[in-house]
């Protein structure tokens, strides 16, 4: 074994530059302290109590007249979208021309511990649906649902298949018992009656805490040991802390709607049996007939691409595409591959329609 020796003009050297390192990454986290996600304009154009419907400001000429309405997961925030200029799946498309709507499902209470998933698919999402048919004069909207908020545009798809025109779906779970689902097999386990009855709504601290613990050593050890290797470059400490805000801004569920969600889907998997009971109807895929854009993650630990992929088996659109992203969950929205990849085919795929 080569013996190494250290000379003490050679350690003033490495103690200088790793002092000189630390000075800069004190400058770059003093700057990014108070930075936050989101980075395009938007206004409120609609509510409904405290959920709101907004409305970006466009950034290029319209290339479809058709707005496209995105539904986020009921989990953390949607400004996951909308990280920062060059992390932006919301800018990207903003800027090829489309016209883009978001539903803010705020910070729920206690006093909303008795929304049931009839309120967010019947009543929230239907209303925007109905706020945009009447304030832009058409029959129907384009739809893009976002994990969770995937499912439960499948879900209004099918009950309303007249007032969806196109619908997309990335990173959404269908099959809630595909093989590789860890978080499925979590929430199997789980009393989910006894949890909501002892506190109301469900703590978004405890859904984060179930998440890293699936990737406890990339999630809670290995992103820090890489930040501080990059500490001295502002633009990878302003992701970093922008990206540790979105985590950890994590809203509480509302009790009743997580119970609907979890009895029906994670632990009955009755999307696929046709067994999904909203609103007193039941969901059939086979209802969802107009044409899908499902795009899921090749490496993603949260939603498995075959719980995305069984979307095509029980639709009844016989216009269905399939785009597999070559990342992980969110990935598929903050990655540089991602950018050349995701915006340019969602917006094609539309304008082809």
């Amino acid at each position: 074994m080569p013996k190494i020796s250290l000379t003490p003009e050679a350690l003033q050297k490495e103690m200088h530059a790793f002092s000189e390192k630390l000075r800069n990454a004190n400058k770059n986290f003093e700057h990014a302290a108070n930075l936050t996600p989101g980075c395009s304009e938007r206004e409120r154009v609609f509510s409904i109590g405290n959920v709101g419907l907004y409305h970006y400001k466009p950034l290029a000429k319209n290339t479809n007249t058709t707005p496209l309405l995105l539904v986020y997961a009921l989990v953390n925030r949607a400004e996951m979208a909308d990280l920062q200029k060059d992390r932006s799946l919301i800018r990207s498309l903003l800027e090829q021309g489309l016209d883009i709507y978001l539903i803010d499902w705020d910070y729920p209470t206690g006093a909303d511990r008795l929304r049931s998933l009839d309120d967010y698919i019947n009543r929230y999402i239907g209303g925007c649906v109905d706020h945009l048919r009447v304030s832009h004069d058409i029959d129907a909207v384009n739809l893009l649902g976002i994990c969770q908020g995937g499912t439960m545009s499948c879900c209004y798809s099918a009950l309303n298949p007249d007032k969806v025109r196109n619908l997309i779906t990335t990173v959404t779970p269908i099959d809630f018992h595909t093989r590789n689902d860890m978080l499925s097999h979590i929430f199997r386990q789980v009393d989910v009656d006894a949890l909501i009855d002892s506190d109301g709504n469900l703590s978004g601290d405890l859904l984060n805490l179930i998440f890293l613990s699936l990737k406890p050593f990339r999630l809670a050890q290995q992103k820090y040991v890489e930040l501080i290797n990059g500490s001295d470059d502002p633009a990878t400490v302003e992701m970093f802390m922008r990206m540790e805000h979105w985590i950890f801004d994590s809203p509480s569920l509302a009790g009743q709607a997580f119970r609907d969600f979890a009895q029906q889907f994670y632990q009955g998997n009755k999307l696929i049996s046709g067994d999904v009971e909203v609103g007193g109807k039941k969901v059939n895929l086979q209802d969802l007939t107009s044409p899908v854009l499902n795009i899921f993650g090749r490496d993603d630990h949260l939603v498995p691409p075959a719980a995305s992929k069984a979307l095509g088996q029980y639709i009844g659109s016989n216009d269905y595409t399939e785009l597999e992203f070559p990342g992980g969950h969110i990935g598929i929205y903050v990655s540089g591959r991602a950018h050349k990849l995701v915006p340019p085919s969602i917006v094609q795929w539309l304008n082809a329609r």
